[in-house]
């Protein structure tokens, strides 16, 4: 995906991304975006399920020009949780590269392996199915913006599950681990649309195609 200098994009799916059960083969998957001077892109798909036994490799690769902004998310589901499935079998890796004139603003690899210890660790999932990450690069966050997306998520008392939001030097992340990929969501667009508003001085509004 190339948006050129001073346009603006938002991106998504129609559905969740499911990945199934495999023998030896694996499913990939590759997002290269550019985004050019003065352009805002917005990368925001539904959720990944990974049945148990699948293997996935994703890879998320922006090239951002100066005065570009990129903000994208993701949000992966570990098994089938509603049927009670868990993963005790499979891999996931997922590598998110964001580089601005030759320089990493943000790198970012992780890896998963069904039937692990770090499933149930508190330094891992701590028993959670869902995990996810919100990203914007490209765009200085001042703490006054930080304290009030921080004020405004417990407000809304999202919960169980953990959360967090961090401060970078071009932008914030934050991370969601929990019961749910649609509480993810709802915590990720209250970000989302804060940004939206107050930062970026656009429009707030959701997807059609998403549904309720």
């Amino acid at each position: 995906i190339t948006a050129e200098a001073n346009t603006q994009a938002l991106i998504t799916t129609a559905a969740a991304h499911k990945v199934y059960r495999t023998q030896d083969d694996w499913a990939e998957q590759t997002i290269q975006l550019t985004v050019g001077a003065g352009a805002y892109v917005e990368w925001l798909p539904q959720d990944l399920i990974l049945f148990n036994g699948g293997r996935f490799r994703q890879t998320v690769r922006v090239e951002l020009e100066p005065s570009g902004v990129w903000l994208g998310w993701d949000i992966t589901r570990f098994g089938r949780s509603a049927r009670g499935e868990t993963l005790t079998a499979g891999q996931w890796r997922s590598q998110t590269e964001i580089w601005q004139q030759g320089t990493p603003l943000w790198i970012d690899r992780q890896q998963l392996t069904g039937g692990t210890e770090v499933l149930s660790s508190y330094h891992g999932l701590a028993g959670y199915p869902v995990v996810g990450t919100f990203l914007l690069l490209g765009r200085e966050i001042e703490s006054d913006h930080l304290n009030n997306i921080r004020a405004l998520l417990d407000a809304k008392r999202l919960t169980p599950g953990d959360i967090g939001v961090t401060q970078l030097g071009q932008g914030l992340v934050a991370r969601y681990r929990g019961p749910s990929s649609q509480m993810a969501r709802q915590y990720f667009s209250h970000i989302w649309q804060y940004l939206r508003t107050d930062v970026l001085s656009q429009k707030a509004y959701t997807p059609r195609v998403w549904g309720v």
